[in-house]
Parts: structure tokens; C-alpha cells; sequence
């Protein structure tokens, strides 16, 4: 395989301009957003030719927002700790605090975001 398995990620949101708020306080981003004939989508920034994959929030009668079902989405971070701070004050909920998974791989911690998903990051320190 000459990638990595995931290219695009979408989280589903009730609220669109709530979720994009969130998000843009949460990681200090600016996400742009779209009307496809009634599916709303807010784009995370992406940078071509760096790693990770792209993604979007998306708001469609198909998609529902789940903080115990479904994928869990890891956002990568210099310190999961920076972004962790500034979930509640954006209107989430710290669902497990920063957390050692082993000395090779780093740290981790989940929160439940401003439309109930359950959503993960990572960093090495």
C-alpha cells in the first residue's frame, strides 16, 4: 500500500454553525462550509503533501451523532493537553482526561463534543 487506509472522515453534527464554533475555538481553525442541496458540510483545513487525512463536519438526515457508537476519530496534536483545555469552554465535556497509553506511543484523550460525538486525540508528549 503506498498510503495510509484513511483519506477522508466526516463527523455528523445537528447543528452546524454550533459544531463549527466548537471546533474553530477547540483548535484555533477557521472551518469553511457548504450547502450540497441539503447536506452541509464544514471543511477541516487541509495541507497537501503533509500527513493525516482530510475530513468535514456534515450535517444530512442520514447521519446521526453518537458519544458511545461508530469510529472513534483521532485528531493528532503537538500536546493533547493545549486542546483538552479548551473543550469545555467551547461547550463540550471532557470524557477521559489526558492519558498515557505507553512511553513509544503517547498520549490520548477522548471528549464528547458540542453535538454529542465522542472524539479522540492523540500526541507523543
Amino acid at each position: 500500500m503506498e498510503q495510509n487506509m484513511v483519506s477522508w472522515f466526516e463527523i455528523p453534527v445537528l447543528d452546524m454553525e454550533r459544531a463549527i464554533a466548537f471546533y474553530n475555538a477547540v483548535f484555533d481553525i477557521n472551518i469553511q462550509s457548504q450547502d450540497f442541496g441539503g447536506t452541509f458540510m464544514g471543511w477541516f483545513p487541509f495541507a497537501e503533501g503533509k500527513e493525516g487525512a482530510a475530513g468535514s463536519l456534515i450535517r444530512d438526515k442520514n447521519y446521526q451523532p453518537s458519544a458511545t457508537h461508530g469510529v472513534a476519530i483521532y485528531f493528532a496534536s503537538q500536546d493533547v493537553q493545549i486542546e483538552l483545555d479548551r473543550v469545555e469552554a467551547a461547550g463540550g465535556k471532557i470524557a477521559k482526561p489526558k492519558t498515557q497509553i505507553s512511553p513509544e506511543v503517547g498520549f490520548m484523550a477522548l471528549f464528547i463534543d458540542s453535538e454529542g460525538n465522542r472524539i479522540a486525540l492523540h500526541s507523543r508528549k
